[in-house]
């Protein structure tokens, strides 16, 4: 079993990297959060692996941060959620955020992730409620304004993740109060079409 990969980065995508190691080029399957944080291209990088294997396969899948790799872990002891699907809820929303729902059985924010339906997000909250204590409980952030809920609609429909457009619209709207729809729109598509 791979647990653990330190080496050159070689190639990077939204969902997938390649870190050479001893001479040697391995593929691994990401989370969104995790090609965010991803030092630039031939730099060295470390990343927590999960290996998956199947008999037809062996499937690698890699995180900067342990608290994700854990939570991912915690993900697949859910029926009905494989490694892909699991990389894909990591890539829906924040880890914290994640936590904070399934702990307040918030199955409205969980069924907003791309692939979960009402029945995966009940049984996410149904199977993990209990067995999330060793991961820290998230900062609550306050609530969305209508405006800013609309700001984040527009764009996640426009094809823009959700975290990233959620991180944008907190840079733009930290100091500079109420704003129209329009302006907080191309403030928030400018931030996150760089």
């Amino acid at each position: 079993m791979i647990a653990h990969l330190r080496g050159k980065l070689i190639a990077k995508s939204p969902n997938q990297v390649i870190v050479e190691a001893g001479g040697v080029g391995y593929e691994l399957t990401i989370s969104i959060p995790t090609f965010s944080e991803m030092p630039a291209q031939h730099n060295e990088v470390a990343l927590h692996v999960y290996t998956h294997v199947r008999e037809d396969a062996l499937a690698l899948f890699g995180f900067l941060r342990r608290d994700e790799k854990q939570l991912f872990e915690k993900l697949l002891s859910v029926s009905g959620i494989g490694p892909k699907l699991a990389i894909t809820i990591l890539s829906g929303m924040a880890t914290g955020a994640m936590v904070a729902a399934i702990r307040g059985n918030d199955v409205a924010a969980l069924t907003r992730i791309p692939g979960i339906g009402k029945k995966t997000a009940e049984r996410m909250v149904l199977e993990l409620r209990d067995k999330l204590d060793q991961f820290a409980a998230a900062p609550t952030q306050p609530a969305a304004s209508p405006i800013e809920e609309d700001v984040i609609s527009a764009l996640v429909n426009l094809g823009y993740q959700r975290t990233a457009v959620e991180r944008a619209l907190s840079k733009a709207v930290s100091g500079n109060g109420a704003r129209s729809f329009d302006i907080l729109f191309r403030d928030v598509l400018a931030s996150v079409s760089k």
